[in-house]
């Protein structure tokens, strides 16, 4: 492949963001799947995999848009393409226009509901948590809200409806955004302070910080519990979720105690496999 050809290509990846937007499309495929009764329709699955990448592409696209000037302040983004000066605004507007009608337009087809929840995901993205990162830590709660909205876009590719099931997946993908942002911003504060960012709960790495960190992961534990009153799961199930959830507060823990880079990276990397975890685990529980 031509060089050019390739570094072209290579800057769309990273103005979508490929590994965030595949494992958005990951959350709300394996909710679709706990959600169908063992009935998958092949369309509606791709409709919902192809939408769901297009919709959260453009969110991201948007991100970058408004954020170039920050990410060229920052060690771990300045390369982005719009930060980079590599492309133009008009260039990456275009994309996220032509991706964010192409994918509501297949998240609409499958139904009503879908859809909007897409448009949803995108206007809480980009109007809500991009405008606020720079001016309060509050931001992470609606970008939670914006991280999670795709299981409840794959349950209404299911059902037409949104269940108390669903509610409940919701919530669990809510609640793990926490600590597994906020390990990431302990990781990145001085990149984020940089760029004027405020991501952590008490704006820099503290002990008070770590605790919210420790408290947001706790809150995992019970979620098995929750899940077998209302998802329903079996009782193994709802175990080996509280069982995850121990794990990741006990990562959580050393955060606290220790406050070092390293206790933080496990903190990181036990968010990273919690939540896919949980949907397998949910997977199984449904087939069994």
């Amino acid at each position: 492949m031509d060089q050019k050809i390739q570094g072209k290509l290579m800057d769309y990846l990273r103005l979508i963001k490929l590994r965030l937007t595949l494992f958005v499309v990951f959350s709300a495929a394996m909710a679709y799947l706990w959600s169908t009764n063992r009935h998958v329709e092949p369309l509606v699955i791709w409709l919902l995999s192809i939408g769901g990448f297009l919709v959260t592409a453009c969110a991201n696209i948007f991100n970058q848009i408004i954020e170039q000037k920050t990410d060229a302040l920052m060690q771990r983004t300045r390369n982005r393409p719009l930060a980079a000066g590599r492309m133009t605004d008009g260039e990456a507007l275009a994309l996220a226009v032509v991706t964010g009608v192409t994918g509501l337009g297949c998240l609409l087809a499958i139904n009503l509901l879908s859809g909007s929840l897409g448009l949803l995901a995108i206007m809480v993205y980009v109007l809500a948590y991009t405008l606020l990162k720079r001016k309060t830590v509050f931001a992470v709660v609606p970008g939670a809200v914006a991280g999670s909205i795709p299981i409840l876009i794959g349950c209404a590719a299911a059902n037409g409806y949104i269940s108390s099931g669903a509610m409940v997946l919701f919530a669990i993908q809510f609640i793990w955004q926490f600590p597994h942002t906020w390990s990431i911003a302990w990781l990145l504060d001085d990149d984020y302070k940089r760029a004027g960012i405020r991501i952590l709960p008490t704006d820099t790495k503290s002990e008070k910080s770590a605790f919210l960190i420790l408290f947001s992961a706790f809150l995992t534990i019970p979620c098995g519990l929750v899940m077998f009153m209302y998802g329903p799961v079996s009782v193994q199930v709802a175990l080996v979720i509280g069982l995850i959830g121990c794990l990741l507060t006990l990562s959580a823990f050393r955060l606290l105690r220790n406050q070092t880079r390293e206790a933080a990276m496990k903190v990181m990397f036990g968010s990273f496999i919690y939540l896919p975890l949980v949907l397998i685990a949910l997977i199984i529980d449904k087939l069994i």
